[in-house]
């Protein structure tokens, strides 16, 4: 009898325990934002939050207000919707709230990279030196010159040219921007003598053509892997794509390349000298690619089509490129060299501006998540205060929170190029209740986790459409398409990206 006591009460403390596990047994406390775990135990809205983050959170905030806790896949969040909150939450010290945790085990999963204790400070400190200040105008006349290898390389023909040219704008946008911004950071082809120099620009173009492609593939499945939910033909795919770029991005490899930037080779050298095996310096030139060039071609395509939806927005912005141009002696002529776009150039042009940060305020959609390392204290707008639990995580979704809020962007949803703008050109307020707010557009996050490559990723976007606005005439082969739908897998993972490609059409001007 005794053993069979004994067993049972073993069985019963299994179970029990497991529910505490699975969050069974959790309460709100008195002084804690509202709880909804959901009806399935350990996965509680997972499959709701994976399926449509962004109508989930809509709804979870008509249900429980600017605040509330939610479980998801084991895991307590609590999503903050109240923007007046967002300053102290992104300010707040690493020892209550730290990205990094979480930041960790992702690139982990999806780069097969794991951080050394140096790693945020080294990208941070070489992102400042050169994607930043004069290191940027370096990199901004790298990117022009590949921009003009990709784009411009057969402009001789020019009655060829002069006919409309078809082709799908997702594609194109991103392909181009792509292959720019890796030939800018990684390097480009060796040659001697002028002789050679052709065949090695070439070389370029059918490498990175190449690259992009396999870049394509990863990317398409970059959701599903993240949230740890591929099948596993599609896992066999993802690690075997991996393994593809760690070598075409290898430290070996790599020095086999002319024109190399300082951000790469800077980062790659004090690694080394900080103790990273080679090995990982390869995973982390791979999360490197990703992290500048995943997200910058997919916005170009978003500002073109917006553009060539709303004709005043494209007349408005390609008369503010000409002007520039003229200005700084650089206009497009038969026959003439092409056009030098300058960081300077790039920094005179408000309505190209505010165009894209329209389009970033539409489709750029980050999730931005710290883990709560001590209970914290978060008061609200209202003037509650609450209590951030010890061991969840607390999160910000500002598409929904701050970016589609007809309070602070009325009529949210159409697109406005001259919305960040005040009639003078300079940068127009945001309010909420009457109060200002400093946080009303977050494609780039904020405080320590802000992308440290923003400005690089707006002079690559902002080079391209200079590009195709001063060379082309642009229209949609359908004038009366609609807007292709979102990719809803994608919600936290940067600029989102459309259902479907759109066709437009190009020639010379």
């Amino acid at each position: 009898m005794a053993f069979w006591v004994i067993l049972l009460c073993t069985l019963a403390a299994s179970l029990l325990g497991g529910f505490y596990l699975l969050g069974t047994f959790r309460r709100r406390r008195p002084d804690e934002p509202p709880l909804d775990k959901g009806t399935v135990p350990w996965l509680g809205y997972v499959l709701d939050f994976r399926k449509d983050s962004s109508r989930f959170l809509k709804r979870m905030q008509r249900k429980h207000g600017d605040i509330f806790t939610v479980l998801i896949g084991g895991y307590y969040f609590t999503f903050v919707m109240d923007p007046f909150c967002f300053g102290a939450i992104m300010k707040e010290s690493r020892s209550k709230l730290d990205f990094r945790t979480f930041a960790c085990k992702l690139v982990w999963k999806v780069f097969g990279y794991k951080p050394i204790a140096t790693s945020h400070s080294i990208i941070h400190a070489l992102s400042t030196k050169h994607l930043m200040g004069d290191g940027l105008a370096v990199m901004t006349q790298a990117t022009l010159e590949n921009f003009q290898k990709l784009m411009l390389f057969n402009l001789s023909s020019e009655d060829e040219n002069r006919v409309w040219q078809e082709d799908s704008l997702f594609y194109y946008c991103y392909n181009i921007v792509f292959r720019a911004g890796y030939l800018a950071l990684y390097g480009t082809e060796p040659h001697q003598g002028a002789d050679n120099k052709e065949k090695a620009h070439e070389q370029d173009r059918i490498l990175s053509n190449q690259l992009f492609h396999e870049f394509r593939k990863y990317d398409r499945l970059f959701p599903r892997l993240a949230s740890a939910v591929l099948p596993p033909k599609d896992k066999m795919e993802a690690e075997r794509l991996k393994r593809l770029f760690w070598s075409m991005l290898s430290v070996k490899k790599r020095w086999q390349k002319d024109n190399i930037s300082g951000w790469i080779s800077d980062q790659d050298q004090l690694l080394a000298e900080n103790g990273a095996p080679e090995y990982m310096r390869d995973r982390f030139m791979f999360m490197l690619l990703w992290a500048s060039q995943g997200n910058t071609g997919p916005t170009a395509f978003w500002l073109l089509l917006y553009l060539m939806k709303h004709p005043e927005g494209m007349k408005a912005v390609k008369d503010e490129v000409d002007k520039v141009s003229r200005e700084n002696g650089q206009e497009v002529k038969r026959g003439s060299p092409p056009i030098n776009i300058t960081r300077d150039m790039l920094n005179q042009t408000p309505l190209l501006d505010s165009a894209l940060e329209e389009t970033l305020r539409l489709v750029a959609a980050p999730i931005l998540v710290r883990a709560v390392l001590q209970d914290t204290s978060l008061k609200m707008s209202s003037g509650t205060e609450y209590t951030l639990r010890k061991g969840d995580r607390v999160a910000l979704f500002p598409h929904v929170s701050v970016q589609m809020n007809p309070e602070i962007h009325p009529k949210p949803h159409e697109f406005k190029y001259d919305r960040f703008i005040n009639p003078d050109g300079t940068k127009k307020d945001f309010y909420k209740n009457g109060k200002r707010l400093k946080y009303f557009n977050m494609p780039w996050g904020a405080g320590i986790s802000i992308c440290p490559g923003r400005f690089f990723a707006v002079a690559e976007i902002k080079l391209f459409v200079f590009l195709m606005l001063s060379y082309y005439d642009l229209e949609l082969v359908n004038r009366e398409e609609e807007i292709p739908a979102i990719d809803v897998s994608r919600w936290g993972f940067g600029t989102m990206q459309p259902v479907h490609d759109v066709q437009f059409r190009y020639r010379l001007r």
